[in-house]
């Protein structure tokens, strides 16, 4: 589930940028020096600025810009993955772990495999286990396992995790949206 402030971003994303925009990929966000509650989302190709401007917790507005790495994928869903891996994972990226869990894993969840992250979850009851750069919770990362066909000795890698979170996307009716099948606002609901 995204947060209530991550979700208004997205939602402004969404209601700002034509879908052509989607297909450039974001390299990085920055938090106006000026103003505490700005933010702006810049291509990373050529071409016009995007900019989205919302209000963000006092802590993050100190002018500061956050990176976006440059292997954290492309395509056409690729600005939509990043703005949610932001708000789910942060700076930890594909190794984040949810923050409210005690005992976290022995290794990064990159290189951990499906088992390992399975067995970490029965072996610490009664806490958080989101993982990942999108924040799977246990029983969303079983069926997407289950759905993609892979192997519980699966390394839980980059690649893996965009390719879960493109399963996700779809469910929610991403090329329905880009198709204009489904509205922006049926899209954001179902995300």
């Amino acid at each position: 589930m995204i947060p209530k402030s991550a979700a208004a971003a997205l939602s402004l994303f969404m209601a700002v940028t034509s879908q052509a925009a989607l297909a450039d990929p974001v390299t990085s966000y920055r938090v106006h020096k000026g103003a505490e509650s700005l933010f702006t989302l810049m291509p990373a190709g050529p071409g016009d600025r995007i900019q989205v401007d919302f209000s963000l917790p006092k802590q993050l507005a100190r002018g500061r810009e956050l990176r976006l790495p440059t292997w954290a994928g492309s395509g056409k869903a690729a600005n939509l993955k990043h703005l949610i891996a932001w708000a789910e994972a942060g700076r930890d990226g594909y190794d984040a772990v949810q923050h409210g869990a005690r005992l976290r894993p022995a290794k990064p969840p990159t290189a951990m495999t499906i088992d390992e992250i399975f067995r970490w979850v029965r072996q610490t009851p009664g806490q958080p286990h989101a993982i990942g750069r999108y924040q799977f919770i246990p029983a969303t990362l079983r069926r997407l396992v289950h759905e993609a066909g892979l192997s519980r000795t699966t390394r839980f890698s980059r690649e893996v995790q965009d390719r879960l979170a493109d399963i996700l996307l779809e469910d929610a009716g991403y090329s329905a949206f880009v198709d204009g099948r489904i509205s922006r606002h049926r899209f954001m609901e179902n995300l």
